[in-house]
């Protein structure tokens, strides 16, 4: 093993995936078209986290920063999703809504957004066990 396996130019950090988000979405020949997932960084990542933070009250007044997960899942893919573009103001307008997430709850049905919800969290490695990721080093 040599320490340049790790070296940022070897590295194949960002993955882009299709995916067939809903059957509704067409082409001309009447095939389903599919979207384009990417991942990202824990520094990306980290950022859309903090950005679903808010700061609520605790015990004795104390501030204590609480995530929403619902706000954080809709942030994490509308920056996963590259195709379509999510944030195009024409395609906003099209569903009456201002802002990506916002578009993605609108153009989506619930078992689409679902779907789509898993398909960003396991191009993002968050559908891995920690026990089977020891199991893979061990081997």
């Amino acid at each position: 093993m040599t320490l340049q396996a790790f070296f940022a130019q070897n590295n194949a950090s960002e993955q882009v995936e299709e995916f067939v988000v809903s059957s509704r979405f067409k082409d001309e020949k009447g095939k389903p078209i599919p979207w384009k997932i990417k991942s990202m960084t824990e520094a990306e990542n980290e950022a859309i986290r903090k950005s679903a933070t808010i700061v609520v009250k605790g015990k004795h007044g104390t501030k204590v920063p609480e995530t929403k997960p619902e706000v954080y899942l809709a942030k994490l893919a509308v920056e996963s999703v590259v195709f379509p573009d999510l944030k195009n103001a024409e395609l906003q307008k099209s569903y009456g809504v201002l802002g990506a997430e916002n578009l993605l709850k609108t153009m989506l049905l619930s078992g689409e957004y679902a779907a789509l919800i898993e398909k960003v969290q396991s191009i993002n490695g968050f559908d891995r066990d920690i026990n089977d990721m020891v199991e893979e080093v061990k081997n």
